[in-house]
C-alpha cells in the first residue's frame, strides 16, 4: 500500500484548497514586508507539507524522553563559566559575535550580577541516521544541533500539526481505498505554544511582585527584530501570556530597549510602554532577538549590558546564549566532557545521539580535520559548520574545499566539522508559495525543553526549579535540498504521523 496516496487530479485541487484555507484561517502566514504599508500588508502562507510523514514511534518517543537530560546538561553548561570560556576561548579572539557577548558578561561580572535565576527554552534538533544501506542495522537518532536563544518553529508547527489532524478527521486523507490508512493515534497532538507561555509564565510567577517604588506590577518583555516577516511565530506566545492575564510587550533590540526601559537604584528593569503612563517592573525579559553580529553596534551593544545588568529573569542570559555557539556542541563530544555535568549513566545516553564532530583550529585534531575538509574525496562525508545561528550558513560535500580556500586561514578556526547523517527518505508532497513537490522527502525533529533554574550554591552548577513536558517542532524538505530552514524557503512544517518500525522500513528508500 502506497504513501501518500496517489489521488485524482480534483481530488487533490480540494486537497490543497483546505491546506491554503486552513493556513490562511490560523495565521500560519509570513509577511512579505517590502508591501507593508500604511493600511495593508500582504503575507503567504508559510511551507507545509500536504500529508503528515512517516516516523518511527519509538525514535520520536525517545526524543522526547532525552530533553530532560539535555536540559540539566545545558543549564550546567551555562553555569559554568571557566568550562565555557575554555571551549570558546579560541573563537572569542576571531569571532565578533562571540566576542561582543563575551565582553558584555565581563562588564555585567565586573558589576556583579543580580539574578541567579535563567529561563532556559531550548530546542535539540534530530534526524534518523542509517549507518550503513543495510537496514538491518537499525536507525540511529542523531542530533544535528541544539540551540538555546529565539528558538523558533514551534508555533508554526503547531499549526501544522493542528491541520494534519483536522483534514485526518475529515476523512479526506482517506479517499483512496489502496493507500496505507493512517489512525487518528498516529498523528500525536502538539502543546508548543502553551508550553512555551507556560514556561514564561512560570518565570514570571517566581519572579514575584514589583520591588521598585516606580512601578506596581510586572510584565514580559518579548525583546525583538525589526521589520520581521515571521511574527506569526512569536505573537501567539505573546497572545497567550495575555489571555493568562501576564502582560507581555514587544520591544526592538537596540534603541527601543534604551529609550523604553531604564534601571533603578537597585537593578530593577522599568519599562514604559509608549502608549501607557504608568510604568512597569519587568519581570522576564525573552530574546527573539540578539543573535546576530549585525544587531551588535554601539546601541545593540548597550541594550544588551542593560539588559543583561537587570533584576530580570532573563532567557537566556549571557552565558546561555553563548552555549549555542557550535563550537560548545563539538567541545562536549570530546571524550569524559560529559560527565563533568552529567552521570556517567546520563552522559551514555546523551553520547549515543552525537556524530563526529571536530574542530577546525590549530590543535592536533584540528589540524587533522583540515586535511579531511581540503580532501575533494573525504570532504563528501562532512559539513562545514559556522558559530551563527540561522539556517543557509552551512557547506556541504566538495564545495568546503574551495570555500576554506576562499577564506583567511585565521578564520577557519570558527568553524566545526560534522560527520553527515544518512537519513532514509520518505515521500511526501510539499506547498510554498513558489509552488507544489512531490517526491523523496527527509525530515528533522526539533524537541522544545523549557526549564526554570537557579545558580548553584558558591557559583557551582545549577539546580533546575521547574521544567515543562517536552514539545516538538517537525520539519521535512525536498531530498535533494541541504539546508532545512522554512522561513528561508528550504524546507516546509509538518507533523510526523507515528508508526512501527516495520511500516516505516516499507515505505522509507535508501539514500544513494
Amino acid at each position: 500500500m502506497s504513501y501518500p496516496p496517489s489521488m485524482p487530479d480534483e481530488q487533490l485541487e480540494t486537497l490543497v484548497a483546505e491546506v491554503k484555507d486552513w493556513q490562511i484561517s490560523h495565521g500560519s502566514q509570513l509577511k512579505v514586508l517590502d508591501t507593508d504599508n500604511v493600511h495593508s500588508v500582504l503575507t503567504h502562507s508559510v511551507g507545509a507539507t500536504i500529508f503528515p510523514t512517516l516516523f518511527p514511534r519509538d525514535l520520536f518517543d525517545e526524543a522526547l524522553a532525552l530533553q530532560k537530560t539535555y536540559n540539566k546538561l545545558y543549564a550546567a553548561v551555562a553555569e559554568d563559566e571557566e568550562w565555557l570560556f575554555d571551549a570558546l576561548k579560541d573563537l572569542i579572539d576571531v569571532d565578533p559575535l562571540a566576542n561582543k557577548l563575551w565582553t558584555i558578561y565581563r562588564e555585567v561580572k565586573q558589576e556583579g550580577y543580580l539574578q541567579d535565576l535563567t529561563l532556559g527554552i531550548f530546542r535539540s534538533d534530530y534526524m534518523l541516521h542509517l549507518p550503513s544501506a543495510d537496514t538491518h542495522d537499525g536507525f540511529q537518532l542523531k542530533q544535528v544541533e541544539l540551540n538555546t536563544i529565539a528558538c523558533a518553529g514551534g508555533v508554526h508547527s503547531d499549526k501544522i500539526s493542528e491541520m494534519h489532524r483536522h483534514l485526518h478527521r475529515t476523512g479526506i486523507y482517506e479517499a483512496v481505498p489502496s493507500a496505507f490508512q493512517l489512525k487518528p493515534d498516529f498523528l500525536p497532538p502538539n502543546h508548543t505554544i502553551d508550553t512555551l507561555a507556560q514556561g514564561l509564565a512560570s518565570a514570571h510567577r517566581t519572579y514575584g511582585s514589583a520591588a521598585s517604588r516606580t512601578a506596581k506590577d510586572t510584565c514580559i518583555l518579548m525583546i525583538v527584530q525589526p521589520n520581521n516577516f515571521n511574527i506569526a511565530d512569536e505573537r501567539p506566545i505573546e497572545y497567550a501570556l495575555w489571555d493568562a492575564s501576564i502582560p507581555c510587550f514587544r520591544v526592538i533590540f537596540g534603541y527601543e530597549v534604551l529609550s523604553q526601559t531604564s534601571l533603578t537604584p537597585a537593578g530593577e528593569l522599568i519599562y514604559q510602554p509608549p502608549h501607557l503612563k504608568i510604568p512597569l517592573e519587568v519581570s522576564v525579559v525573552y530574546f527573539r532577538s540578539g543573535f546576530e553580529v549585525h544587531e551588535y553596534d554601539d546601541m545593540g551593544h548597550m541594550a544588551r549590558f542593560q539588559l543583561e545588568r537587570s533584576r530580570a529573569i532573563k532567557c537566556p542570559n549571557i552565558l546561555g546564549h553563548l552555549a549555542t555557539f557550535k563550537k560548545v556542541q563539538q567541545a562536549l563530544t570530546v571524550p569524559n566532557v560529559l560527565e563533568r555535568f552529567l552521570t556517567v549513566e546520563e552522559a551514555a545516553i546523551i553520547a549515543r545521539t552525537f556524530m563526529k564532530i571536530w574542530p577546525l583550529d590549530e590543535s592536533e585534531e584540528g589540524q587533522n580535520a583540515r586535511k579531511v575538509a581540503l580532501d575533494p574525496e573525504t570532504a563528501r562525508g562532512i559539513i562545514l559548520k559556522p558559530s551563527r545561528e540561522g539556517g543557509g550558513n552551512n557547506v556541504y560535500g566538495e564545495a568546503i574545499v574551495e570555500f576554506l580556500k576562499s577564506i583567511p586561514v585565521a578564520a577557519w578556526g570558527t568553524f566545526i566539522l560534522m560527520e553527515k547523517i544518512t537519513p532514509p527518505l520518505l515521500m511526501n508532497m510539499m506547498m510554498n508559495h513558489i509552488g507544489l513537490y512531490q517526491g523523496p522527502v527527509v525530515s528533522e525533529l526539533g524537541v522544545f525543553g523549557v526549564c526554570l533554574w537557579k545558580r548553584g550554591q558558591g557559583g557551582q552548577g545549577a539546580d533546575i526549579l521547574e521544567e515543562m513536558n517536552p514539545c516538538w517542532s517537525f520539519k521535512t524538505k525536498n531530498a535533494k535540498v541541504d539546508e532545512m530552514s522554512v522561513v528561508k524557503g528550504y524546507g516546509c512544517f509538518d507533523s510526523p504521523a507515528l508508526v512501527d518500525r516495520e511500516i516505516f522500513e516499507a515505505h522509507m528508500r535508501v539514500a544513494k
